[in-house]
């Protein structure tokens, strides 16, 4: 299946967002938030698969990909939320189904607290419930004179997102993590860990009332993957492992991560407002 992505810059009060759609726009909406060191690149290999049932609407989030890195902004993950919604907004989306991976679940969320009107379901991939299910590596640490990192450094600071040593890390994922600021992926990384420790994902999720899904790689090397049986106290929750894969399930095995998504939304997703 082929699809063709209309690329536009939405300007916002604070920067400028670049924005992705794909697919019939009279289709039910899907936003897909990408995580921290990435961009609307990340889910280029999902898109054909989803793209068929869905408008599929991707953004850079402030700070990432084609939009503005500005010093001056807020990183924090309810502002980054705000500004999701307003693009929606531009774009006439009244409702939508909303998927994050990793950090852009702490904005999915975020996003169904401030705008429950505007979001149906959710789907979080591979998003850690709380700082704690975190896997820290003393190795992937940057300072800031090393900025940009060499390609070694950057591969090496890469290699947790993926489930085994030796996966050839697209190179476009290198180029989105080389090309943000430092200021802006720090900014964006202390600001997902302060999003979980004021409370935790499914203690936020369990009052929205949203159907959710959890999809995550058992072998994810940045979040414990045991960690997912904690979103079963969200009532309702659907919650799978992905034996094989590992924090990038959406870059690894496209197919299987979009089968169980599909199959979500096929019931969840809203009728074209």
């Amino acid at each position: 299946m082929t699809t063709t992505t209309e690329n536009s810059t939405l300007p916002l009060d604070d920067g400028d967002l670049h924005v992705c759609q794909d697919g019939p726009r009279d289709a039910p909406a899907l936003l897909l938030v990408h995580g921290s060191a990435s961009s609307t690149r990340s889910w280029n290999a999902m898109v054909p698969l989803l793209s068929g049932a869905h408008r599929v609407i991707r953004i850079d989030l402030l700070g990432h990909g084609r939009s503005a890195k500005p010093e001056d902004r807020s990183y924090a993950v309810p502002d980054q939320a705000r500004r999701a919604g307003l693009v929606l907004d531009r774009l006439g989306v009244e409702r939508a189904v909303v998927v994050g991976h990793s950090s852009g679940g702490a904005v999915a969320t975020a996003l169904a607290e401030e705008r429950p009107d505007l979001v149906t379901a959710l789907a979080l991939l591979n998003t850690g419930p709380r700082p704690s299910a975190f896997i820290a590596t003393e190795s992937t640490a940057i300072a800031p004179s090393q900025w940009p990192p060499a390609d070694e450094q950057l591969r090496l600071f890469a290699s947790t997102a993926f489930s085994r040593a030796g996966y050839r890390i697209p190179d476009e994922i290198l180029d989105e993590a080389r090309e943000m600021t430092y200021h802006s992926l720090t900014a964006t990384m202390r600001a997902t860990r302060a999003y979980l420790e004021e409370r935790a994902l499914p203690e936020r999720l369990s009052v929205l009332g949203k159907p959710l899904l959890v999809l995550f790689g058992e072998d994810d090397r940045r979040w414990r993957s045991s960690s997912a049986s904690e979103y079963t106290a969200v009532p309702g929750a659907k919650v799978e492992l992905l034996p094989g894969l590992g924090h990038s399930p959406l870059l690894e095995d496209p197919p299987r991560t979009a089968a169980p998504l599909l199959a979500f939304t096929a019931i969840h997703a809203p009728q074209a407002g």
